[in-house]
């Protein structure tokens, strides 16, 4: 039980964070003129690398904290504040035009390689979501479980990323420009208030430290 309540709860962290639905428009930008062979290339490459980019983090996060002297509750400070950053960005509207601009200008110096980046990086694993894996791999305190707990949320959120590219044109038709914007908008003051809560949780534990 209580790995299923820690699987939910990492699974919709990473799911907000990495908003899959948002990823359409920006899909479609990146990949416009490719064939539907291309496109379905492009979005498995995609995902194995930010598969295997937030794995990594899950894994070797802690450790790499503490070889580089940072404390969690610095990091969850830290993380907090990007995380409300990229909120504050998802409310104002600030992020889609944002990465639409840095999705075309990929297209056009280097096609070849967008399903790294912009794909991957930093839609998909960007630095929110790294953020918030660290974040959850740190409150795992190393039980296999739980941290097993996270890369299950982190392959389903991938799995749904894919899902959402391979059937962008269809998502971007369902849900409508209008419905797009309210979403991105509702999303960024969910993701704002979990930010808040990481850094009143880092200040908590720097004060009890």
């Amino acid at each position: 039980m209580a790995v299923l309540s820690e699987l939910s709860a990492a699974f919709i962290t990473l799911l907000v964070v990495v908003e899959p639905l948002g990823l359409a428009p920006i899909f479609l930008a990146s990949t416009a003129g490719y064939s539907p062979d291309a496109r379905a290339a492009v979005a498995a490459r995609a995902c194995v690398y930010a598969l295997c980019i937030l794995t990594g983090a899950a894994l070797g996060g802690e450790a790499l904290l503490r070889a580089v002297g940072v404390t969690l509750s610095a990091f969850h400070i830290a993380g907090g504040l990007l995380l409300f950053s990229i909120a504050s960005e998802m409310v104002l509207g600030v992020r889609i035009g944002r990465d639409a601009a840095t999705a075309a200008r990929a297209v056009g110096e280097n096609s070849g390689h967008i399903a790294a980046f912009p794909l991957a990086i930093p839609l998909m694993a960007g630095p929110g979501a790294i953020a918030a894996t660290l974040l959850i791999a740190g409150e795992a305190h190393g039980d296999p479980a739980r941290l097993a707990a996270l890369v299950g949320a982190i392959f389903v959120v991938i799995a749904i990323c894919w899902a959402v590219c391979r059937l962008a044109t269809r998502v971007e038709r369902l849900i409508g420009a209008a419905a797009s914007i309210v979403m991105e908008k509702l999303i960024g003051v969910l993701l704002a208030s979990l930010a808040v809560q990481y850094v009143v949780d880092g200040v908590r534990g720097s004060l009890l430290s």
